[in-house]
């Protein structure tokens, strides 16, 4: 590997870790048992990256083809199955640790659609799909909305994390910069938009045959 790569690897593996925390402590919330932990863990933590890796033809996907990736989201899970009860109330932690996820795949998906000629569009779209696309996949089989959808200022912010990452690197700096400036700007976003409960304008839409 070269110093990118050894980069993107190691927030890679950050990240994975991080999300594969918050999956599996929603595993827990919806009390699963054991595997069903386990598979939450996995899927959040390397949902988003799969779906990129197959989009940008990255095949087979590091996932599958790197132990590292699973075993961690697996070791992960089995550890927050145990201490889950013990954090699940603090919702502080599983919403923050979730916003230093959000940056540091936000950060990634972007630099590895670059590094496979996406056009910038495409990468800022490949940040975002990296940093939402396992949260997805957890609401969905949780036979729930997406949060994304619905909820605060989430994609918003991976969206404009990608955003910077491209000016960042438009004005001549290191890929290293560009991801600590970029995973901290989501987060510090983030954090303000927990701690403020900012939300983008919802749909006025309603339903006449209820609303008499």
């Amino acid at each position: 590997m070269d110093n990118i790569d050894n980069l993107i690897y190691g927030f890679d593996i950050f990240g994975t870790i991080v999300f594969a925390f918050t999956g599996g402590l929603k595993g827990v919330q919806l009390k699963f048992d054991f595997l069903g932990v386990i598979v939450f863990s996995v899927i959040v933590g390397c949902g988003g990256g799969m779906i990129r890796d197959s989009l940008i033809g990255a095949t087979p996907v590091a996932a599958l083809t790197n132990w590292v990736y699973l075993a961690l989201c697996i070791i992960v899970g089995i550890i927050v199955f145990f201490i889950g009860n013990y954090i699940e109330s603090e919702r502080k932690v599983i919403k923050y640790s979730d916003a230093i996820g959000l940056g540091v795949f936000t950060a990634i998906g972007t630099a590895k659609a670059l590094l496979f000629s996406c056009s910038p569009i495409g990468a800022v779209l490949c940040g975002v799909i990296t940093a939402t696309g396992g949260g997805i996949l957890r609401d969905l089989m949780s036979k729930e909305i997406p949060n994304i959808l619905k909820s605060d200022i989430y994609a918003t912010a991976s969206l404009l994390g990608g955003l910077l990452y491209l000016f960042l690197i438009d004005f001549g700096y290191s890929a290293g910069k560009c991801f600590f400036i970029t995973s901290a700007f989501v987060f510090i976003l983030r954090a303000i938009v927990l701690k403020y409960s900012l939300q983008l304008p919802q749909s006025g839409y309603k339903d006449k045959k209820h609303s008499k």
